[in-house]
């Protein structure tokens, strides 16, 4: 039952935010169009834990500990001069993180954007860093003819 203020009328009982009350205090029909206005930034699509909420933090957030945890091996390797192999986990881990988003409902911390942006550019982030890690010098493991004649026709004099 409503409430009554000190003038006697009824005060509308807010139940949820769609239900809150208009300017003119008359209670919102529910609807599916977005506010005028919002108040925080909505979770990704697939932002929920990657575990039940009872799990430990590093489960709940295993895909993104996967992809880290590649790329910190990756970086260590490259540090350690082993460069071919380290750039190319790193493309390799970052392919897994666009895998992993297109294939697993939720992904915790993995999700920064839409569904289909995250896996674009996870994925393209990763094809172009194995690419490179494949072509970089000495004795590239993958030539790309026409490469070599846009290189030289740029830098020739």
């Amino acid at each position: 039952m409503p409430a009554e203020d000190a003038r006697g009328h009824a005060e509308p009982t807010v139940r949820d935010a769609i239900s809150a009350p208009d300017a003119e205090g008359r209670p919102r029909r529910a609807t599916r169009r977005f506010p005028l206005f919002t108040k925080d930034t909505a979770r990704p699509e697939g932002g929920g834990r990657a575990a039940p909420g009872d799990a430990p933090a590093p489960a709940r957030q295993w895909p993104m500990l996967v992809v880290l945890g590649g790329v910190a091996l990756g970086l260590l390797l490259t540090a350690l001069d082993v460069f071919r192999f380290g750039t190319l986990l790193i493309g390799v881990a970052l392919l897994a993180g666009a895998v992993m988003r297109w294939i697993l409902p939720s992904v915790g911390m993995l999700a920064v954007r839409s569904r289909f942006t995250d896996i674009v550019t996870y994925g393209i982030l990763g094809v172009v860093i194995v690419l490179l890690a494949l072509m970089a010098q000495p004795d590239p493991l993958l030539r790309i003819p026409f490469l070599k004649g846009i290189l030289h026709f740029t830098l020739a004099k």
